[in-house]
């Protein structure tokens, strides 16, 4: 691996191997907001470049463009949460690390095992209702449908902001937010929690008054979302038991554990597992 292709925090970076937690900001080369040019990346050499996410026509032919004008591999791989067993067996096969690729796979696999029967539990009864507040005022979302909530409804839960044209993040009203009055509002701001605690607005919703506020950890990259890969698994086996709980338990401490040891070979600070166990927020 050569470089991140966004700017970490100085606490996600803290928290990586020294392998990887010094390596530098090389640029982002597909989607929007591309940083990296063709210039740097061939200064890069690369031997293989992953793109993980979106696949539709127009990342295909951005991927085909790139390798014809530089020479490099390139991959371009499905994203979707509901494949990251997959995902993980392919890298392996690419990256000749078949037996450790394997054991994520499993891993993962089990986690999406798990997620299945929460599904089928709330099949039978009523899905916990949610909504993703992704800005400091809490109005910007990720919509119904998109990646950035598939962590929720693969937990079982249903995201109230399904709009007429769900796709990616948008914007909604607070009149809408309180005519959906979600059981749950998550979100990985802090600012948004210290929002809406000065807004008479936001505590009139029954997830605010109730403390079923919840910040989501991101360190050391986002448990629901930010960026939308495999990190999201940590995720959903919390969002499980917070559905299922009402709040975090103790057997999620030691699979938060686990997870870190088995994806991140790091042992989870202590304070990161004290911020999972009190995510919930009153005002």
């Amino acid at each position: 691996m050569l470089g991140w292709p966004y700017e970490l925090s100085s606490a996600a970076l803290a928290m990586l191997p020294p392998a990887q937690g010094g390596l530098p900001m090389v640029g982002r080369l597909s989607g929007r907001g591309s940083t990296l040019s063709q210039e740097r990346l061939l200064a890069l050499r690369p031997d293989l470049i992953l793109d993980v996410g979106t696949v539709n026509d127009n990342y295909t032919s951005a991927a085909v463009q790139v390798a014809a004008q530089t020479g490099i591999r390139y991959i371009l791989m499905a994203g979707d949460l509901n494949d990251s067993p997959e995902q993980l067996r392919a890298a392996g096969e690419m990256l000749d690390a078949q037996p450790r690729a394997e054991l994520l796979a499993s891993y993962a696999r089990s986690i999406l095992d798990e997620a299945a029967q929460a599904r089928s539990r709330f099949a039978r009864a009523s899905s916990p209702s949610v909504y993703l507040a992704r800005s400091s005022d809490g109005l910007e979302t990720g919509l119904a449908g998109s990646i950035h909530g598939q962590a929720f409804s693969m937990a079982g839960a249903r995201n109230v902001a399904h709009t007429p044209a769900s796709s990616g993040v948008g914007r909604v009203s607070m009149e809408q937010l309180l005519a959906w009055d979600p059981d749950y509002v998550f979100t990985q701001n802090p600012a948004f929690v210290q929002h809406t605690r000065q807004s008479p607005l936001w505590m009139q919703l029954r997830a605010v008054k109730e403390k079923r506020l919840v910040l989501t950890p991101m360190l050391p990259f986002g448990w629901v979302d930010a960026p939308p890969g495999i990190n999201r698994l940590l995720g959903l086996h919390w969002l499980i038991d917070i559905f299922n709980t009402g709040r975090p338990s103790a057997q999620t401490d030691d699979f938060i554990v686990d997870f870190f040891r088995v994806f991140y070979r790091i042992d989870a600070p202590a304070e990161l597992l004290a911020s999972a166990r009190n995510a919930q927020h009153s005002p």
